[in-house]
């Protein structure tokens, strides 16, 4: 069972990582056109597909699948164009743009599976601020569940993994918080059904405000009902 709202909320940390789809942008429909198509084109099973192929690179997941003939680096480059061009259902997730404009610019960063012009696409259709740091997939030489996103995020901040707060909506991305020794808070809002976790989770960002103490440290609490 899920802990309930105010656990977890007693820490105050010194920075806030965001991973981007699902966790403060819902991109699920767009997302899952564009992979749908790739997936029939390669004759794969398209419903057992879809399901592992959020928050995982498009290299990396392409690369997973083994496919005789089939050059990852290539596909995943013509998956993140099909991908730019449709932003089209592409929307933020309730309250987050509210959120993070509150936020010290220099206290938090966007940490995504995503390439750098996807991510910049998708963030500008769903309205949500630029962040002053991203990681992106060009970032890393290996992604989620591998958490050198999360340590790479916590270094360009100046702040260490064990000062972090990651925000996270899917399993290879709460896997690497986990390992970069960072505190994880689930976002449940693209969610269809429950999922089991140890961590505190969030259905929205209306239920959270964040208090910043003298020291500049991030302190989260849940908003009155």
């Amino acid at each position: 069972m899920s802990p309930p709202m105010p656990r977890g909320f007693e820490k105050p940390y010194a920075a806030f990582l965001f991973d981007m789809d699902g966790t403060i942008l819902n991109s699920i429909r767009a997302a899952e056109r564009v992979w749908g198509e790739w997936a029939r084109r390669h004759g794969l099973d398209v419903a057992a597909f879809l399901p592992k192929m959020h928050g995982s690179r498009g290299i990396d997941t392409i690369t997973r699948l083994n496919l005789p003939g089939v050059d990852p680096e290539h596909e995943a480059k013509l998956v993140t164009e099909a991908e730019i061009a449709d932003v089209d259902d592409v929307v933020a997730i309730p309250g987050a743009a509210a959120f993070l404009s509150s936020l010290p610019p220099d206290g938090w960063a966007i940490v995504t599976s995503s390439p750098l012009r996807l991510a910049r696409r998708r963030l500008e259709a769903a309205g949500l601020p630029l962040p002053r740091f991203m990681l992106t997939a060009e970032d890393v030489s290996i992604g989620k569940p591998n958490p050198q996103c999360y340590i790479l995020g916590a270094e360009r901040l100046g702040v260490s993994t064990q000062d972090c707060l990651v925000f996270e909506d899917v399993a290879a991305g709460i896997t690497a918080g986990e390992a970069a020794g960072a505190d994880v808070m689930v976002v449940t809002a693209t969610h269809h059904d429950k999922m089991e976790t140890l961590h505190p989770t969030l259905s929205s960002y209306d239920e959270i405000s964040v208090r910043i103490s003298a020291d500049r440290k991030m302190l989260i609490v849940p908003n009155a009902a």
